[in-house]
């Protein structure tokens, strides 16, 4: 049976009149991925402050590791490594002082933090820029750099606000690979909240969807595809003025999105006729993906809220 290391039941943050977290619940198991995929503003960050114990929770449950994080502050933050989304290394420093002065805040021993450091500096990759000054560094060093230092008193969680951003495709596939290999081969529960579909397909086994604070899905991201919108997607580009095919298509759903029409069905067959009535237009027939799931769920809970009057 899987044991859950973060445990979140009603967990809800409220500003003024903002409810940014509104009652969600979830789980997250030891050893594995897990994912808080939602667009700017969905209460990702904030789900991630209130894990990592910087900003409190209004209302609900929330424990790492068993532990109430309204209660066990200072335990829960030694028990997790935290990669926040703002830069917050000391430009005053150089790589190799960066990590050696938050070595400090848990109280390593000066040689244990020194062979830490050259160990992480080695898994980033960052080994011969160790006396490099932080604002010599490019946007990718530094996120390789605040994972080494999350990772020096050796967390068993490893949390991460928005991991990638700004950054180029190739650094990210790097920090990808870095991040499943700290997973796979040291047993490291990761989580992360992200806005890159990609991201969230390629590295979490299990994600939630989220939006305006609430949870719209929970699943895998196969599961959460095959369950939204199917396996298959024909996607017919710039028609606007082409009615929508909706009758006669049996086992297909449809749905018009930015001047786009989209098709899913669980095998590629049952799209084909399709692509006789939208002849000369820009067809693609791909797998379905997280993007897809995603919109189908924010497009159907704006309509839920207008048949309700939500604002």
């Amino acid at each position: 049976m899987s044991e859950n290391v973060v445990v979140a039941q009603g967990l809800t943050k409220v500003y003024g009149e903002q409810r940014a977290v509104d009652g969600i619940d979830f789980n997250v198991t030891r050893g594995e991925t897990f994912g808080l995929l939602g667009p700017n503003g969905a209460g990702k960050s904030t789900t991630m402050r209130m894990i990592a114990c910087r900003t409190p929770l209004t209302s609900g449950l929330l424990s790492v590791e068993g532990h109430d994080v309204t209660r066990s502050q200072r335990r829960v933050r030694s028990l997790i490594g935290v990669v926040p989304q703002e830069n917050n290394l000391d430009p005053d420093l150089n790589v190799l002082e960066n990590l050696h002065v938050y070595a400090r805040y848990f109280r390593l021993p000066k040689p244990l933090a020194a062979t830490r450091s050259l160990e992480l500096l080695r898994f980033t990759g960052l080994e011969h820029r160790a006396r490099a000054r932080v604002d010599e560094l490019s946007g990718g060093m530094k996120r390789r750099l605040m994972i080494a230092r999350a990772l020096l008193h050796q967390p068993g969680i490893l949390v991460l606000d928005e991991p990638t951003t700004g950054l180029d495709p190739q650094v990210r596939q790097e920090i990808w690979q870095r991040l499943e290999e700290l997973r796979r081969d040291g047993g490291v529960t990761i989580l992360l909240s992200t806005h890159y579909m990609e991201e969230a397909e390629k590295l979490c086994e299990r994600l939630i969807v989220m939006d305006q604070g609430r949870i719209l899905a929970q699943g895998s991201p196969r599961e959460l595809v095959e369950s939204s919108v199917s396996r298959y997607a024909l996607e017919v580009r710039d028609c606007e003025g082409k009615d929508l095919q909706q009758e006669g298509l049996d086992g297909v759903t449809s749905v018009s999105r930015g001047g786009a029409h989209l098709y899913f069905a669980a095998d590629p067959s049952l799209l084909a006729p399709l692509m006789k009535y939208y002849e000369g237009y820009r067809l693609l027939l791909r797998p379905s993906n997280l993007e897809d799931v995603f919109l189908q769920l924010v497009t159907s809970e704006e309509a839920l809220d207008e048949a309700h009057g939500d604002d």
